[in-house]
């Protein structure tokens, strides 16, 4: 299907082929559809937005890392005495962390300043995309360089998760972050391009 070019004010999200002059081909059979700059990006934020909001938060929640694996015990219906070796599956692998953390906050509560610093590190790391977030297009490399950063969470999930004694399991749910971060941020590297094909075409009218 072609509609003239003049009749439209909007970027295909498609990748659709744009002929040369008056028309530009749209491609129904992918779901093709239009959108101007305006909404593509308040899109491009809304998903940016939420991606920065769960980089604070996976900050936020290594602080009070024992108060959240005696709450997962609970929940899980694990006693708060129970020994690790008395379980099994993931309630063993919870009950085994739990005491771990309970040993450390009694013998060696210094070594939390570690996670205090790897908390602050997912902050530091959120406020960077407050340049995309203002100003998609130049600042496209700061997802680019996001998108690298997910591809290492699998590396140091697989490669340092067997050495650490990790899990399977525990590393595959660990390798999901880095899954899951890839979606918004392609997801909006797409609108970019879009927003900078836009920008283009207005400056060349």
């Amino acid at each position: 299907m072609c509609v003239p070019a003049s009749s439209l004010c909007s970027l295909c999200l498609c990748g659709s082929t744009e002929t040369p002059d008056s028309q530009v081909t749209l491609c129904s059979s992918h779901s093709c559809y239009l959108m101007n700059s305006e909404t593509a990006l308040k899109r491009y934020r809304l998903v940016l937005v939420i991606f920065i909001i769960g980089l604070v938060l996976s900050g936020v929640t290594a602080f009070p890392l024992l108060h959240e694996l005696e709450l997962r015990s609970s929940l899980l219906g694990i006693p708060a005495d129970a020994a690790p070796n008395s379980l099994s599956g993931l309630q063993f692998w919870i009950a085994t962390v739990r005491n771990g953390l309970r040993a450390v906050h009694a013998s060696y509560p210094w070594l939390a300043y570690g996670t205090d610093w790897l908390a602050f590190g997912h902050i530091v790391i959120a406020l960077f995309f407050l340049g995309p977030l203002r100003d998609p297009v130049p600042n496209a490399w700061v997802l680019k360089i996001g998108l690298v950063a997910c591809a290492g969470v699998l590396l140091l999930a697989l490669i340092c998760g067997p050495i650490r004694g990790i899990p399977l399991y525990w590393r595959l749910i660990d390798c999901s972050f880095g899954l899951c971060g890839c979606l918004p941020l392609l997801y909006c590297l797409r609108l970019t391009r879009h927003l900078q094909a836009g920008t283009r075409k207005f400056a060349q009218s």
